[in-house]
């Protein structure tokens, strides 16, 4: 990855992050960002590793509880792969979830349209049922009490544009693009898992991808190890910066 590319994703990162947080402290190893505002978006209250502070799993672990206390979850990011690699079996055996996250940079003109898959703009309350059932198939136990909620808000901050493949007038697959600034990021990809298989997750996204076309930067996240990668890679996004992500739920 260039080191230019990398850069420019940190900042964007940072960026998305500062538009809705209520504070960031920096500290010697990166920062904590703190926003109460939305205790339940899980994405918002975090702590990132920008330089290896040699913490054992512990460490981390004590680090995080002081740097959001009050929260119920516990985020960590590390930047140093090689750091969180090295706390990885300690974090993920006292039940905290590891993802490789890696930020993509469209390249190049919006792909063609394809598939004969209608793709229109709806409000953002008509993709609710299937933010639902995404939560719920990725976290099935999770308590969402006020999480839908704060999510919206987010969302609606970033300038949220709601994308969306409707059958018989209901939403099947949805994908949403946020702005901050000059840039835009594809922030949501998700389609019924009843329809499958027939090239929706590529229409959506194709249109995403349109819809985003007027932006500096178009950046898409994805999990490094995930089959989504091998489809953005196919519509034109190239590898930026890679994130190895922790994540402790709140208890069910």
């Amino acid at each position: 990855m260039p080191a230019d590319e990398a850069e420019r994703a940190r900042a964007w990162a940072r960026a998305t992050q500062e538009a809705v947080a209520d504070s960031i402290e920096e500290w010697e190893h990166g920062w904590i960002l703190r926003t109460p505002s939305y205790p339940r978006y899980f994405d918002l209250s975090l702590v990132h590793v920008a330089e290896d502070p040699g913490f054992s799993a512990e460490e981390v672990v004590d680090f995080a509880d002081r740097a959001l206390a009050g929260f119920e979850h516990r985020r960590v990011g590390f930047e140093p792969i090689e750091a969180g690699q090295r706390v990885r079996p300690g974090l993920e055996a006292l039940g905290w979830k590891a993802t490789r996250l890696v930020w993509m940079r469209h390249e190049g003109p919006p792909p063609s349209p394809g598939g004969g898959h209608r793709v229109e703009r709806v409000p953002y309350e008509a993709a609710h049922d299937l933010r639902v059932a995404w939560i719920y198939e990725d976290f099935p136990t999770l308590d969402t009490t006020g999480y839908f909620e704060e999510a919206r808000a987010v969302s609606m901050a970033r300038g949220v544009e709601v994308l969306a493949v409707l059958e018989e007038g209901v939403p099947v697959a949805f994908a949403e693009l946020e702005r901050v600034g000059d840039s835009a990021e594809v922030a949501s990809i998700y389609v019924h898992p009843d329809h499958r298989g027939v090239g929706l997750g590529t229409a959506i996204t194709r249109a995403a991808i349109e819809a985003g076309s007027d932006a500096r930067d178009l950046w898409i996240v994805a999990d490094a190890d995930g089959n989504a990668r091998h489809i953005y890679e196919r519509l034109g996004f190239r590898d930026a910066w890679t994130l190895l992500d922790f994540l402790r739920l709140p208890p069910e």
